[in-house]
C-alpha cells in the first residue's frame, strides 16, 4: 500500500531522519477539523500548531530516561474530509483502521473532539473489551447535538456504544447528561487527588484502553488555548501522573489529543500539547523497552 505520509514525515518532533513507515511504532495522524464546535473556533489549526511546537522539543525524556523517537515516529498526511461530521468520522475511521492493520500505535491530533469518534470506533473493533479513558472538562454524552450524532458534544455517547468508559476531570454538565451519567465511572475535577484517582481509574480498567484527551480538561491557567476554557481543571503533572500509571499497568492501544485552538501571541499551550503527546509515547516506550 502507498501510505499517505505528511509532506514532512518527520514533522512531529522535527525529526531530520524520520523512521520509515514500515519501521515506525507511532503513527501521528493530524485531523484538522472544526465543523461542529459551538463557541471558540480554530481547532482546525491545532494539529499544525502542535506539530510546529514539537519541532522545538528535546527528544530525550528525563522522567523515563528514554528517547521515544528511537522506536519510530512517522507523521501521516492529514485527514481533510470535512463535507459533513458523519463523512469526517467515516474518513477518520478508515484511516485509523488502515494504521491499525499495519500494526501502528495511532496518535490522533485534533481538531475538535468529534474527530475522536472514528478513532474510538476503529480501536473498539480491533480490541474487544476496550475501555475509553476520557480526560475532559465536559461529559460529551449528548445523544445528538445541533442535528448530528457526530457532534463534539456527543463523542462519549458514541464511545459508550462500542466500549466501556472512564471519565476524569469533568466539571461541566448539562442536567440531562448528569441524569444519564454512571457516577461510579467518573472522577470529577473537584474530587481529583492523584493517588486515589490513579487507583480508582486502574480499578475500572480491566482490558485494553484508548486515551482521549480534550485539552479543556486542563486548568486554563496552563491551557488557555481551547474551545471552552473551564476553570478548576487539572494540572499538567496530575494528568501525566495518571497517564504514567495507566501506561505502566494497563495496555494502552491508542490515543488522541484534541481541542487545541492556537493563539499567535502565546505558543506555550501548543508546546504543552506537543510535550504531552511525546510524554505519553515515552511512557509507552518504557513499558515495552527490551520487548
Amino acid at each position: 500500500m502507498n501510505w499517505p505520509l505528511h509532506d514532512d514525515p518527520g514533522a512531529f518532533g522535527g525529526l531530520e531522519e524520520p523512521a520509515s513507515f514500515a519501521d515506525a511504532r507511532f503513527a501521528v495522524l493530524p485531523i484538522p477539523y472544526d465543523g461542529t464546535s459551538t463557541w471558540l473556533k480554530g481547532a482546525d489549526q491545532g494539529p499544525q500548531a502542535l506539530l510546529t511546537a514539537s519541532s522545538h522539543m528535546e527528544l530525550y525524556d528525563i522522567e523515563t530516561d528514554s528517547e521515544p523517537y528511537r522506536q519510530g515516529i512517522v507523521t501521516m498526511a492529514p485527514v481533510t474530509e470535512a463535507s459533513s461530521p458523519e463523512a469526517m468520522c467515516d474518513a477518520v475511521r478508515a484511516a485509523a483502521d488502515a494504521l491499525l492493520d499495519a500494526g501502528k500505535t495511532v496518535v490522533g491530533l485534533g481538531g475538535e473532539h468529534s474527530v475522536s469518534i472514528g478513532l474510538i470506533q476503529a480501536h473498539a473493533a480491533r480490541y474487544p473489551g476496550l475501555t475509553v479513558l476520557q480526560i475532559d472538562a465536559h461529559g460529551d454524552t449528548r445523544e445528538e447535538y445541533e442535528g448530528s450524532a457526530c457532534n463534539h458534544a456527543c463523542v462519549m455517547a458514541r464511545a459508550r456504544e462500542v466500549a466501556k468508559t472512564v471519565a476524569v476531570g469533568i466539571r461541566s454538565l448539562d442536567v440531562e447528561e448528569l441524569a444519564a451519567l454512571d457516577r461510579e465511572r467518573v472522577v470529577f475535577a473537584h474530587e481529583f487527588e492523584l493517588g486515589s484517582a490513579v487507583r480508582r481509574v486502574l480499578d475500572l480498567i480491566d482490558g485494553p484502553v484508548y486515551v482521549t484527551i480534550d485539552l479543556d480538561g486542563f486548568d486554563p491557567s496552563e491551557m488557555p488555548s481551547t474551545g471552552t476554557p473551564e476553570p478548576g481543571g487539572l494540572r499538567y503533572r496530575e494528568v501525566t501522573g495518571l497517564l504514567r500509571a495507566v501506561c505502566a499497568e494497563r495496555q494502552v492501544v491508542g490515543l488522541d489529543i484534541v481541542e487545541l485552538l492556537p493563539r499567535a501571541h502565546d505558543p506555550a499551550p501548543d508546546f504543552l500539547a506537543a510535550r504531552l503527546a511525546y510524554q505519553i509515547m515515552a511512557y509507552l516506550a518504557v513499558g515495552t523497552r527490551g520487548a
